[in-house]
């Protein structure tokens, strides 16, 4: 064991606590039964297998108030490995359940048995026949596709409002739609094929041509089943009749029984089936859609109403003005969406009854726009609205950034309302349909039963086809609230179905908390066929029982999870999922969801019970030392948690006395420091990089891999030991080099200037020199010590920088200019909860500038381009995201370059300062898909604006990556 190895028990919960009821049993604090798990990686090896309690755990949760904890997680790579698995299953008697995103809200990604991932190794876009058609990989997010569409003006047809999220193979078996795409736009009816692999292993491709021979010939009895079922629902018109009425507004409580009547062939049939099956019928591996055009002509306008029935009542008036999107948001929706960046803050203060409608109309053209427009004023004069806050001007406009806001009010309704809830409640989503003309009276009837039964929820949803959510926040905990709750749900069941004759799922799908309520809306007679094509397909029950299909009047109750309070950052989090795609960590450890899902069972737990043992043990690594701290899951998450923050607090906590005082001595005298870094790089070129990756490897080994960076072949030489020579009196700003730019130089085998000669170069060729200030050396943005939580060194370094700022600024008169994004975001906001309140007050008058944003708003309008090269491809860092200047490096690539690419799949690399160094297999997985685009072409200039970003993403493609400013230098040389 390394020396200085951190204690688990530095991260227990201190707080005194209960067991809850629905903790993980101290029996399964070993995770895996060793036969299954011996099995298991026999047949699919090692790294498939995942076992550990930890890893049960974090598989357990979904965006549903529901938990189930896996016997096993499996991690597929291929088809054979789900053929493998289900083969498995077969010959033991044993359940399958398959699980992407995870971001269903109604428990379809939980299984109590064998839980496979298909997210992963399952991503994947290809365009077809100029964008009109695409084949998807079912674990590619819904955005992730679209990007793809983009550049061809097309888009999908379903649209949650999860897509950050959600996966391909999730919205297709769960028949997602969305915004807009009510009943004709849905995945039944824009796939136009399905690839899947049947409960009996059979792979079915439903695009090929020979697929119903193929399909007959491999299951005969499933296809004459099939077949059957056809003829007996065809043969019975009043049936017939119901289905298609059933399907006339949206609805996914179910299966599409209308499959049967829509296809006259078995594969038609499945494909249809498979459609909103929730894996209870098969694994979907690929999805071929047929696209729909992407109408980039906007206009959109939110507007107030005194009540929620007024503003259903408004819906059917904007529907026949020909609106894309009619969205209805209550009071408690629109109050909770302020804790959304961008939401006015007044909105804090709307009357309690207010509701409002987000409204767009989407065109192919300015004049269609026009056309739409005029529609729109129409319907506006004759509505009286109302305007409680100032920030109301209930009218359209075209302007991006506030239709962008409004969007991402509307799209946050779950996690923003839910982020609000009082804490240890657990959240209820719920999601039915009206027709249309009848939604105003569905609103009235809502808001009585909510207040008869003593819940106050937030209601949004898609107006313009008659679809409603709701949430409702009970004590999971307490069998009181529990016995609320249900008798909420018999009675708001009964009334959807009886009084309008409602979907009890319209876009959700059925789940664990509508299967008992299944026949009450579709009836005995269609509810006993879905039955049967169940075990047509599945005779033997292996896939994901109780998802669709329950006999149990009670199962909805069943598995609600509770929400135990924790550290206060986190403790808003409802689990639904959105920070996962943007973390670094997600294809290596853990996510940001998981690692508060881990947390969660903790404190479940009784104090020192097995199963907290050794999810602590696990806990340091798999949460702790492998999160990159980039904070991008701050930025996807609607109500701005920062598990970032929170894994920062966790290894402050980490920390002895010692190592804490070493930390602080280490920025006192970091101008020493600096120069021994410095020299240290300069040394390296001396002595090989064989030599010191084996003598870091020895020192991690001995002491701590959490602490000694490992050397790479990768790290660039020494910076220049002096800085340009500058003057102060002509200078319209003040650059500060980063430290990081004053240790390592360029990349190797890079001609031309340092970095910062590159800046005062091009600043002085435009006509706005620099200063370089005399003393910056032994200063630093403090992101060394924030990131790896040392408190004290935090606090003297922030403080420093910010006392040196403004002094070389003259009170703040002139901008500090930064040439490091991570570094700007240091100095500029991460440094503020650790100044004393002196020092806050001289940061409030700073101007501090990424260097991205001198050099595209100050310089280049100023400069001539003389020379470009032909591609260049830019890595957009994670502080770029932050500061929000992303734009200006493709800006300045641009006048770099004649082609500029932004990978798709561009994200934080991880690198993370010198976390690439202490965990170079983070950036590794952080990497792997954007490098896979870079490599796959070759590109003339690979350009960034972070060095150790660059360094990165050197590592991760074999690729040179420098700074944009030293390509701005050159494309502008005299």
């Amino acid at each position: 064991m390394p020396l200085l190895e951190p204690n688990p028990q530095a991260l227990r919960p201190g707080t005194e606590r209960s067991p809850a009821p629905d903790r993980v049993p101290e029996l399964k604090a070993r995770g895996t039964p060793r036969r299954l798990r011996e099995e298991l990686t026999g047949l699919l090896g090692p790294g498939k297998v995942l076992s550990k309690i930890s890893d049960l755990v974090r598989y357990a949760s979904d965006a549903s108030p529901y938990r189930f904890v896996p016997q096993v997680v499996v991690v597929a790579e291929d088809i054979d490995d789900i053929s493998t698995v289900l083969s498995y299953a077969h010959g033991k008697g044993r359940e399958v359940v398959f699980r992407a995103a995870g971001t269903s809200l109604n428990g379809q990604a939980q299984g109590e048995d064998i839980l496979v991932d298909v997210r992963r190794h399952w991503v994947g876009v290809e365009v077809l026949d100029g964008g009109a058609r695409a084949r998807i990989r079912p674990g590619t997010t819904v955005v992730r596709a679209n990007a793809a569409l983009a550049p061809y003006g097309r888009v999908l047809g379903p649209d949650p409002a999860s897509a950050i999220a959600c996966t391909i193979g999730g919205v297709v078996a769960n028949n997602a739609s969305g915004m807009t795409a009510g009943t004709t736009r849905n995945s039944y009816r824009t796939v136009s094929s399905l690839t899947f692999v049947l409960p009996s292993g059979t792979v079915v491709d439903t695009g090929a041509p020979d697929a119903d021979e193929e399909l007959a010939r491999a299951e005969p009895r499933l296809c004459a089943e099939l077949l059957a079922l056809k003829g007996e629902i065809e043969a019975d018109t009043a049936l017939t009749a119901r289905i298609r009425a059933k399907y006339a507004i949206k609805n996914t409580n179910g299966y599409r029984l209308d499959a049967f009547l829509d296809a006259d062939t078995p594969a038609g049939i499945l494909r249809g089936l498979m459609v909103g099956s929730e894996g209870t019928f098969g694994f979907i591996s690929e999805v071929v859609f047929d696209t729909l055009p992407l109408d980039r002509e906007l206009t959109t306008a939110l507007l107030f109403f005194p009540s929620l029935p007024a503003a259903a009542a408004a819906v059917p008036l904007f529907n026949e003005a020909g609106a894309s999107a009619v969205e209805l948001m209550d009071g408690n929706t629109l109050r909770a969406s302020v804790s959304v960046p961008g939401v006015p803050a007044d909105w804090a203060g709307l009357p309690r009854d207010t509701a409002a409608l987000l409204v767009e109309f989407r065109a192919p053209d300015a004049a269609a726009r026009e056309t739409y427009e005029r529609r729109a004023e129409e319907v506006l004069a004759g509505l009286d609205l109302v305007a409680p806050v100032a920030s109301v001007d209930n009218a359209f406009t075209r302007d991006p950034g506030r239709i962008s806001g409004y969007w991402k009010a509307r799209k946050a309704f779950v996690t923003a309302v839910g982020g609000s809830r009082p804490s240890g409640t657990t959240l209820i989503t719920e999601d039915f349909a009206v027709p249309p003309a009848r939604l105003a009276e569905a609103c009235a009837t809502l808001l009585d039963l909510q207040s008869r039964h003593g819940f106050d929820a937030a209601v949004a949803g898609h107006a313009a086809h008659g679809n409603l959510h709701f949430l409702l926040a009970f004590d999971a905990a307490d069998p009181a609230d529990v016995g609320r709750y249900a008798a909420f749900m018999d009675e708001f069941c009964r009334v959807t179905v009886e009084r309008f004759d409602g979907s009890l799922k319209a876009e959700h799908a059925t789940g664990r908390n509508i299967a008992p309520f299944l026949e009450l809306e579709w009836g005995p007679k269609a509810t006993e066929l879905m039955w049967r094509t169940k075990a047509a397909l599945d005779p033997d029950g292996v896939l994901a029982p109780r998802i669709v299909l329950d006999r149990d009047p009670h199962a909805h109750l069943r598995g609600l999870k509770t929400i135990p309070a924790v550290e206060p950052v986190a403790d808003p989090c409802i689990e639904c999922g959105f920070c996962e795609p943007t973390c670094p960590s997600h294809d290596l450890t853990t996510t940001p969801r998981q690692r508060i899902v881990l947390r969660r069972e903790m404190m479940r737990q009784g104090d020192g019970s097995p199963v907290e043992a050794r999810l602590l043990e696990a806990y340091g690594y798999d949460a702790v030392d492998t999160c990159a701290g980039d904070s991008t899951c701050k930025l996807a998450c609607p109500v701005g948690i920062d598990t970032g923050a929170l894994m920062k607090e966790f290894r402050h906590e980490r920390h002895s006395p010692r190592e804490e005082r070493i930390a602080a001595l280490t920025a006192g005298n970091f101008r020493a420091v600096e120069t021994a870094a410095r020299l240290a790089v300069a040394a390296a070129d001396l002595i090989g990089d064989r030599v010191l990756e084996r003598v870091t490897g020895l020192a991690r080994r001995a002491v701590r891999p959490d602490l000694v960076p490992e050397w790479l072949p990768e790290i660039p030489g020494a910076a220049p030991r002096r800085l340009p020579r500058t003057h102060r009196p002509a200078a319209v700003a003040v650059y500060y080099p980063a430290c990081v730019n004053r240790i390592f130089g360029n990349p190797e085998g890079t001609r031309g200037p340092s970095l910062p000669e590159a800046v005062v170069t091009v600043s002085a060729r435009a006509g706005r020199p620099v200063w370089i200030p005399d003393d910056v050396t032994g200063t630093c943005c403090a992101t060394i010590w924030h990131s790896k939580g040392y408190a004290r060194g935090n606090e003297v370094m922030a403080n420093r920088i910010v006392e040196a700022a403004w002094g070389w600024t003259a009170g703040g008169k002139l901008p500090l200019v930064v040439d490091a994004s991570s570094c700007t975001l240091g100095i500029a906001h991460e440094v503020v909860p650790y100044l004393t309140d002196a020092n806050r007050e001289l940061h409030a008058e700073l101007t501090v500038l990424d260097s991205l944003v001198w050099a595209a708003d100050e310089l280049l309008p100023r400069l001539d381009v003389r020379r470009r090269v032909g591609s260049a491809v830019v890595h957009p860092t994670c502080s770029m995201r932050h500061l929000g200047d992303e734009d200006r490096l493709t800006e300045l690539a641009g006048a770099c370059a004649e082609e500029v690419v932004v990978p798709l799949d561009a994200d934080c690399c991880a690198f993370a300062g010198d976390r690439g160094m202490l965990h170079p297999e983070l950036t590794a997985s952080a990497t792997a898909r954007e490098a896979a685009e870079v490599t796959a072409r070759p590109f003339d200039a690979h350009l960034s604006a972070n060095r150790m970003c660059e360094i990165g993403m050197d590592r991760a493609t074999g690729r040179r990556y420098g700074s944009v400013l030293l390509a701005l230098e050159y494309a502008t040389r005299p």
